[in-house]
């Protein structure tokens, strides 16, 4: 079992409750070392002083807050150790509030919180059940490793969770921050129409296991590649952008992609779920498109690959040992697989 990384007591009202925090997600990132070319020599970063270009050892190192260019209030480390807030005994929740009111750009990091007992359990439950029974969350703060931080304490299935949270001096304004951002344009209706329909078209149930780290997939592939001597496969081209004169061109014909083949998440094409309603200008070309996706969704054919969800066709292309399968989309491993190999530009082989 994993350690916590804080412990403490969480609190509402005068009820209180010792519990744990606990890592909520891990980083399965490529991390890579930095080496000097043409050797194994790892590269290390050192505290060098800019003007002299000398190494500065950690001891000689003080705080500066710059007020004016090139010009610092100075610290000493201790100074600053007197403010922080240290390490806080108690999550400590004010007030409640409807997790639907909370922008989730404020939501930062995730964490556990479990009881530090069995017998603090039953407070544990107690606050567990109310907090899913109101949907609310328990707007708290607390502080850890010298910062103090606003968080949000929620029901999560069978636990509860914290998530930490940024003030609203930290969220930007993203009117200043954008460029380029729409202001009067308006999208002709029949555009509009043809978009919804799109939408709908693709519209899925959220399964966390259909999404993986491509990117993580492709560098192990690279990885391997270059280990034993195989050829290195190019990635993916970035799509083109849409061209605003061909832009209802390219929805009808991503309608007809959509309507040919099974939805994610085995819904038909063409907009039939989520209210039943088709979208305005396109609704007969909607209900058309639904018909030959139905006809199509149909199981009459054991073994065809367009029944087949792009996590199945993933799993398909690892077993038969597929290259750049990391990279493709569902239409791309589905050919792949009924063609035996991606066509692919080779660039070079690994020497």
């Amino acid at each position: 079992m994993a350690r916590p990384i804080w412990t403490g007591t969480l609190s509402f009202g005068l009820v209180t409750v010792p519990v744990g925090l606990y890592s909520a997600t891990e980083d399965h990132s490529p991390h890579f070392r930095q080496l000097e070319r043409g050797t194994s020599d790892r590269v290390r970063n050192l505290r060098v002083n800019e003007r002299t270009g000398k190494e500065v050892g950690y001891g000689d190192i003080v705080k500066g807050y710059e007020v004016a260019e090139g010009e610092y209030v100075v610290f000493e480390p201790s100074e600053l150790e007197e403010l922080s807030p240290g390490r806080s005994r108690t999550i400590e929740i004010s007030g409640f509030v409807q997790l639907e009111q909370v922008d989730p750009i404020f939501f930062d990091k995730t964490y556990y919180l479990g009881p530090r007992g069995k017998e603090y359990a039953h407070v544990y439950a107690l606050l567990l059940r109310a907090l899913a029974d109101t949907g609310r969350a328990g707007l708290a703060s607390f502080s850890m490793r010298g910062k103090q931080y606003l968080a949000a304490v929620r029901a999560e299935h069978d636990l509860l969770v914290l998530q930490t949270m940024h003030y609203a001096e930290e969220v930007r304004d993203p009117h200043r921050e954008v460029d380029n951002l729409p202001e009067a344009a308006e999208p002709r209706e029949k555009e509009l129409a043809a978009a919804r329909q799109l939408i709908e078209a693709l519209s899925t149930d959220w399964d966390p296991e259909e999404y993986h780290d491509t990117y993580g997939a492709q560098v192990r592939e690279l990885v391997e590649a270059k280990l034993t001597g195989k050829e290195i496969v190019a990635a993916t081209a970035a799509p083109e952008s849409t061209n605003v004169v061909d832009l209802m061109e390219v929805l009808q014909r991503s309608l007809s992609e959509a309507a040919g083949g099974k939805a994610v998440g085995g819904k038909e094409a063409g907009g039939k779920e989520a209210g039943g309603k088709e979208a305005g200008g396109n609704a007969e070309a909607g209900k058309a498109a639904g018909e030959r996706a139905a006809r199509q969704n149909e199981p009459d054919r054991a073994g065809d690959l367009s029944e087949l969800s792009k996590a199945e066709l993933y799993k398909l292309a690892t077993e038969r040992g597929i290259p750049g399968r990391s990279s493709m989309n569902r239409d791309e491993l589905r050919h792949a697989l009924e063609e035996g190999a991606r066509p692919s530009r080779r660039l070079h082989a690994v020497s």
